[in-house]
């Protein structure tokens, strides 16, 4: 059985991270609504990302970990720009010059809070 975490991008632009062992079914409750109050409130949602996990304690994890990311960093992970994810992942005192490609937002309140 596979286990998956998943970035939503919701109607306002905010992203949702979650995690669950049915993709098709857990996107299909977040389209219908009631489900999750961050993303009823927040439709249409689409799919962004998502990775597939042998354990649901790994993708519990992966969730933990990318929810709390900027959303630069989001978007490149969803871009799969692994440069930028890199470059996003350092302090802001530690990046050199601009980040790849362009110029991203770094605010965390723009995450969507209550992934």
């Amino acid at each position: 059985m596979a286990f998956w975490c998943y970035i939503l991008r919701c109607a306002d632009g905010r992203y949702y991270t979650g995690h669950t062992d049915d993709l098709d079914r857990r996107i299909a409750e977040h389209h219908h609504g009631g489900h999750c109050t961050f993303t009823t409130k927040r439709r249409p949602v689409t799919l962004v990302w998502c990775a597939d996990f042998p354990t649901r304690i790994e993708a519990i994890e992966a969730e933990v970990r990318v929810g709390k990311w900027s959303r630069a960093k989001k978007d490149g992970l969803i871009a799969q720009d692994w440069e930028r994810v890199s470059w996003f992942a350092k302090p802001p005192n530690e990046r050199n010059g601009e980040p790849p490609r362009s110029r991203v937002s770094t605010s965390l309140d723009t995450n969507g809070g209550g992934g």
